[in-house]
């Protein structure tokens, strides 16, 4: 075992702070997991349900304004529907400033990294209307309270939340023998396979796994009738369902009830080794480096398959191995995570997001985010995030990181820490010759700040 507290902190969390001591043993690791949520305690983000809620309202002033777009009874409604959409754009605002939070002041920063790690894996994000801003009450519901349990429990939630149904279209999804298919005015809506697929493909058995067409399209059939009602919220429309069995992977699925079916064919994909080894693979890839050593591979998914893809074996299995704590720091912090780690080491107060408004917001976290690479919830396709360092290591990228770390911090702070101290706060007890020494020969206090959270070894986990 070569547990190291600081290394804890920086390559399993969002990094080191100034007033919390780190984390003391791969034990209190692992009850952080398991023990109650202390950060959606302390900084609260509100579920799907909410967002579901005042989409209805939205919808409905929405509708009437299109049917009626010369009356000012259709203007009043046009305007309160726009109230609404930009109170949610606000709304979403502290949504990320909670989001931040929880990891600047938070004590169990492995299940933050790890909120994010399954909220990538299982991309979502609504689209149009207020469903846009669905992406934090998604992973409040779907991700969050299932990153401690069986990755059979957090795959079924996520592939049949309200988000997901509707950004891999599968609401739309008509089974080709199904009540709704033999109506002539649906000749324009089909089997949609987008869920199926990325289910297999990216979700539980990985590119190269152990399935083919038949298995997706089987799979598209089964999955056919999960959709949305006109409360947004989820619900199984039998009408848009394809009758009898589907057999995915060789086993028959039905004709019992179909959401039954469904959950059965998600357990079975949970456990299949193909599985075992992808996330397993993916975990290593993510927490220790991008050619993860074979022997922590293997021991993580030998612990996946034993435990019948328990989490907390397989993290335990990760953080227990010597190499997960002797690969050199080669991992490059994302754009987002490199911010949540700046403003950790920073210790940034509650009080510097209470005043953000939506145009700060944009200015202090939104655009130089855009500008890193990294916009907010919006990766390019399903796949989420790429993890190889590369991605993040362009001419662009690292001039906005540059460019955040010299101007913003002080926008945040009152009064900008001394960068000689700063340098062991953000780094630890090592802190590399030239970093100390551009620390102490800073102009300014910003300027070496903005020295430090720039360097290779603030950069890289």
């Amino acid at each position: 075992m070569s547990f190291k507290p600081e290394l804890a902190e920086i390559r399993f969390g969002y990094g080191l702070s100034p007033r919390l001591p780190p984390v003391r043993s791969i034990d209190t690791m692992l009850q952080a997991v398991s023990s109650p949520d202390q950060g959606a305690s302390d900084f609260p983000i509100a579920g799907y349900d909410a967002l579901a809620a005042t989409t209805m309202v939205y919808n409905r002033f929405a509708k009437h304004a299109r049917q009626n777009p010369e009356t000012s009874e259709g203007e009043k409604s046009r305007e309160k529907a726009n109230a609404l959409r930009d109170e949610t754009a606000f709304v979403n605002t502290k949504w990320f400033a909670a989001t931040h939070l929880r990891r600047i002041h938070g004590q169990q920063n492995f299940r933050e990294r790890l909120v994010a790690f399954w909220a990538d894996h299982f991309t979502a994000q609504g689209k149009g209307s207020l469903l846009r801003f669905g992406t934090s009450g998604y992973i409040e519901d779907a991700v969050r309270p299932h990153v401690g349990g069986t990755f059979a429990e957090l795959l079924s939630a996520c592939l049949t939340h309200p988000i997901m149904l509707q950004y891999l279209d599968q609401e739309v999804s008509v089974g080709p023998n199904s009540i709704f298919a033999k109506r002539e005015n649906a000749k324009a809506r089909g089997l949609n396979e987008n869920l199926a697929r990325e289910a297999l493909e990216l979700h539980t058995l990985g590119v190269g796994g152990g399935y083919g067409q038949t298995d997706v399209r089987e799979l598209a059939e089964l999955f056919t009738g999960m959709s949305r009602g006109s409360d947004q919220r989820f619900r199984f429309k039998e009408k848009l369902a394809e009758p009898g069995a589907e057999t995915v992977l060789g086993k028959k699925y039905g004709p019992k009830a179909k959401m039954d079916s469904i959950f059965e064919v998600l357990q079975d994909l949970a456990l299949h080794p193909d599985t075992a080894a992808h996330i397993a693979r993916k975990l290593a890839v993510h927490f220790i480096a991008d050619t993860p050593p074979d022997g922590v591979v293997a021991h993580m998914q030998a612990a996946y398959t034993k435990s019948g893809g328990d989490l907390m074996a397989t993290y335990s299995a990760m953080l227990e191995h010597p190499l997960a704590w002797q690969v050199p720091a080669v991992n490059m912090r994302p754009p987002e995570e490199f911010i949540s780690s700046a403003m950790r080491a920073l210790d940034v107060p509650a009080s510097a997001f209470a005043s953000l408004d939506l145009k700060k917001t944009r200015q202090l976290f939104f655009t130089p985010l855009n500008l890193m690479g990294q916009p907010w919830q919006s990766p390019a396709g399903p796949d989420g995030w790429e993890e190889a360092d590369a991605v993040w290591i362009s001419p662009q990228g690292i001039a906005a990181r540059l460019q955040w770390a010299f101007s913003t911090p002080k926008r945040l702070l009152d009064i900008m820490p001394d960068p000689r101290e700063f340098a062991h706060h953000a780094l630890g007890a090592t802190v590399p010759k030239r970093v100390a020494f551009a620390a102490s020969a800073a102009e300014t206090r910003a300027e070496g700040v903005g020295l430090i959270l720039t360097s290779p070894a603030f950069l890289r986990r």
